[in-house]
C-alpha cells in the first residue's frame, strides 16, 4: 500500500513567469530595482514605467505576465505552484546587460527553484535571452507582446501628423526641414519676378554653402554665446577698469615712444655699411626721443596697478609705489647715458651722479615704505605678500 502510494504521488511543479527586461528600461525611468519577484511588486513596477513612459513596450510585456499569472493561478492543479518575477539588465547592453541579467536570475531562482519558467518578452530581445535563460533552467513557452500600433491607418495617420508636428513646431527641426528651403524658394521667386532664374543655381550653392559652413564651423553657436556674454555682461569694479585703462594707455605710450626713437635714427642718414661705429650714434638718437613717451608709459600703467592695490588693500601696493619712484628717476640716466653715447668726450660725471642719485632715492623709498606699512599695517589684508613682506 505505501508502495503504490509513493508510485501514485506526482512530483511538484514550480513554474516561474519571468519577464525580462534587457535594455533596463525599469531602472532607468522609475529608478525600481530589481529582480522584482511577486505580483504586487512586478504590477506596482508596471504601473509606475506606463506611467512614466506610456508607449514603453516593457511595460505592456509585464502586464502581460502579471495577466498570464492570474490566469494560470485560477486555473492551476494542486501540483502546479506559480510565480512571477521580472529581471533586468543594463542600458549600455552587450556582455555587460547578459551578465546583470544571469545573476538576477541566479537570485530569483534562489528564493524560487523553478523546475520551467514561461518567458515573456517585447519580442525584440528573444534571440539574446532564450539561451541565457535556457542554460540555467527549461523553458516551456515563450510569450511575446508586440504592441499594435502600427497595423491601422488611422495610427499611421497619427504617427505622421505627430512627427510633421516636431518639424513645424520645433524650432531645432524646422530650421532644416523648413528655413533653408523657404529661403532658397524665396530666392527662386525673386529671380522669376525680375527674369534672372538662371543665376538660380548660383545663389542655390552659395546659399547651401554659407549654411555648411555656419553649421560646420559652429558660427551659429559661437554668436549666440557672444550675444549672451553682451547681454549679461556685467563690467568689473572702477579700480580694475582704471587699472585696465592705465596698462592700455601705458603700452600705447611705450610704443609710440619706440616708434620716435626709430624715427629719430632714421633722420640720421647713417650709413650702416659700417653699422659698428654707427651703433652708439644710432643708440643715442633712440634713446634720446624715446625716454620720455617709454618712462611715461611704464610709471602709468604701474599708477593703474597701484590703484587698484589700494582698493583691494594689498601691501603690494608699497613697493610698486617705489618702482613708480625708481623708473621716473630712470629717465635721468637714460639722458645721460644717450649724451655719452652721441658725444664721449662730454664726461660721465653726469651719469654717475644720477646713478648716485637713484641709489640714494632707492633707499629713501625702502625706509619710507617701511614707515608706511608699520603706521598703517591694519589697513592691508593679511595675505602671504604681506608676510614675506613682513619677513624680508
Amino acid at each position: 500500500m505505501t508502495t503504490k502510494n509513493e508510485e501514485g504521488k506526482e512530483e511538484q511543479k514550480r513554474i516561474l513567469i519571468l519577464c525580462v527586461d534587457r535594455d533596463g528600461d525599469i531602472g532607468a525611468k522609475t529608478e525600481i530595482k530589481t529582480p522584482l519577484i511577486g505580483r504586487d511588486g512586478n504590477l506596482n513596477a508596471a504601473v509606475a514605467l506606463a506611467l512614466k513612459d506610456p508607449e514603453e513596450p516593457d511595460a505592456n510585456a509585464m502586464f502581460e505576465a502579471v495577466r498570464l499569472y492570474d490566469r494560470l493561478t485560477s486555473e492551476s492543479k494542486p501540483e502546479e505552484v506559480f510565480e512571477i518575477a521580472t529581471i533586468s539588465g543594463s542600458e549600455l547592453g552587450g556582455v555587460g546587460a547578459d551578465r546583470k541579467i544571469v545573476a538576477e536570475l541566479s537570485d530569483v531562482l534562489k528564493v524560487f527553484p523553478a523546475n520551467e519558467v514561461i518567458l515573456v518578452t517585447d519580442g525584440y530581445s528573444d534571440e539574446a535571452v532564450l539561451p541565457l535563460i535556457e542554460s540555467r533552467v527549461p523553458v516551456s513557452s515563450v510569450r511575446r507582446i508586440v504592441v499594435k500600433h502600427s497595423e491601422s491607418i488611422e495610427e499611421t495617420a497619427a504617427l505622421f501628423t505627430r512627427y510633421f508636428k516636431m518639424i513645424v513646431e520645433n524650432p531645432r527641426y524646422s530650421r532644416i526641414a523648413l528655413g533653408l528651403p523657404g529661403i532658397l524658394f524665396l530666392i527662386l521667386g525673386v529671380l522669376a519676378i525680375f527674369g534672372l532664374v538662371h543665376y538660380y543655381l548660383m545663389a542655390f550653392i552659395i546659399v547651401l554653402g554659407a549654411y555648411m559652413f555656419v553649421k560646420g564651423f559652429g558660427v551659429d553657436r559661437a554668436a549666440k554665446r557672444v550675444y549672451i556674454w553682451m547681454k549679461e555682461y556685467s563690467p568689473p569694479p572702477l579700480y580694475v577698469q582704471i587699472s585696465t585703462f592705465s596698462a592700455l594707455a601705458g603700452l600705447l605710450c611705450v610704443g609710440i615712444g619706440v616708434y620716435l626713437g626709430l624715427n629719430a635714427v632714421n633722420e640720421q642718414n647713417l650709413d650702416w655699411s659700417n653699422w659698428l661705429s654707427i651703433l652708439p650714434q644710432a643708440a643715442s638718437a633712440f634713446i634720446m626721443d624715446s625716454k620720455d613717451l617709454a618712462v611715461i608709459g611704464v610709471c602709468l600703467a604701474l599708477t593703474g596697478r597701484a590703484i587698484r592695490w589700494y582698493f583691494e588693500r594689498d601691501v603690494r601696493l608699497l613697493r610698486n609705489a617705489a618702482l613708480i619712484v625708481l623708473i621716473g628717476w630712470s629717465r635721468q640716466i637714460l639722458e645721460a647715458v644717450s649724451v655719452i653715447l652721441s658725444n664721449p668726450k662730454a664726461g660721465y660725471e653726469t651719469l654717475i651722479f644720477s646713478i648716485v642719485i637713484g641709489i640714494l632715492i632707492s633707499v629713501a623709498s625702502i625706509l619710507v615704505i617701511l614707515v608706511i606699512h608699520r603706521s598703517a599695517r591694519g589697513f592691508f589684508k593679511k595675505t602671504e605678500e604681506q608676510e614675506e613682506f613682513e619677513e624680508s
